[in-house]
């Protein structure tokens, strides 16, 4: 570059308007998924929506993905939430250490491992038929976090203990069914005993529209991915700074003092909605929200 251009470029005003961009402040990131959907409660405490389970997505076999997971607060404060590599069947740290605990036989540790054991969360696309909180959700695919009590109602649906019950596959198009979403609060925790499905049911007659619902589902793999979980070693790593403090190399999502919220009776952990009530800088808790996101 020559003298005459630096002359030309290296003006007063570029340089302010540069020290501007720098000085902005920065828009904090939503880690909220927004292929999740969630239902709401009303003001009684009471949730309603009308959903269709969907079929696997082109290309994968199952239309749910399993996942286990830990979340919970260790004594120094800190919060190890975190998906549990026994769900790819591998070793896992924390399940090690809860199966010492519970095999010491003091019940003191006995308690420990039940605070700490690991939840099941089932992840499904759905279609929302209904959803009266908020009808723009209405028409469109999204994926769904549920937990046992609903994946057994999958499961009766799909096998029926009676034998004057037929068998429906609630994940089938043209012979599904509708599933009314019934959300009580029972003891603190949502309750989902009075969901149930309805009749079978086209989800719509014409099936290029099914196919249109079928394409835009989101993949069901990733939940299961190696990329989804840290290997033994970090795990390991982050349990021990939860635990006593002394393990972290680096700032930690996990220490942040994280608010308590709504639980659902599914596996009432606080995973639920910490990704809308809380803000983080660090990269290392960039990454951890992201896959947090996904989880809660």
């Amino acid at each position: 570059m020559s003298l005459d251009t630096l002359k030309k470029s290296n003006s007063l005003d570029k340089i302010l308007a540069a020290v501007e961009s720098e000085n902005a402040p920065v828009e904090k990131q939503s880690y909220v998924d927004e292929r999740l959907w969630k239902p709401e409660l009303d003001k009684s405490g009471n949730g309603y929506a009308v959903i269709r389970f969907l079929p696997a997505p082109d290309g994968e076999d199952m239309p749910w993905a399993k996942l286990w997971n830990h979340a919970f607060q260790g004594p120094t404060g800190k919060w190890y939430i975190e998906n549990s590599l026994t769900t790819l069947t591998q070793k896992d740290p924390v399940s090690e250490y809860n199966s010492q605990l519970w095999n010491s036989g003091v019940e003191s540790d006995k308690e420990i491992a039940r605070k700490q054991k690991r939840k099941l969360q089932y992840y499904s696309n759905i279609y929302v038929v209904s959803d009266p909180k908020h009808p723009e959700n209405e028409g469109k695919v999204f994926l769904f976090r549920y937990g046992k009590k609903i994946y057994d109602k999958l499961m009766e649906a799909l096998q029926p203990q009676f034998e004057d019950e037929t068998p429906v596959n609630p994940f089938d198009f043209w012979e599904g069914a509708n599933f009314k979403l019934k959300i009580r609060k029972v003891d603190g925790y949502w309750n989902y005993d009075k969901s149930e499905f309805d009749s079978p049911s086209k989800l719509n007659e014409d099936d290029s529209e099914l196919d249109k619902i079928w394409k835009t589902e989101y993949s069901l793999k990733e939940f299961n991915a190696p990329s989804n979980f840290k290997t033994y070693d970090e795990l390991k790593n982050r349990l021990d700074d939860v635990l006593s403090g002394t393990q972290s190399t680096t700032s930690s999502a996990a220490d942040v003092e994280l608010p308590k919220t709504e639980v659902d009776g599914d596996d009432k952990s606080y995973v639920d909605n910490v990704v809308k009530t809380t803000s983080i800088e660090s990269d290392d808790s960039l990454d951890y929200f992201q896959k947090l996101a996904i989880e809660a």
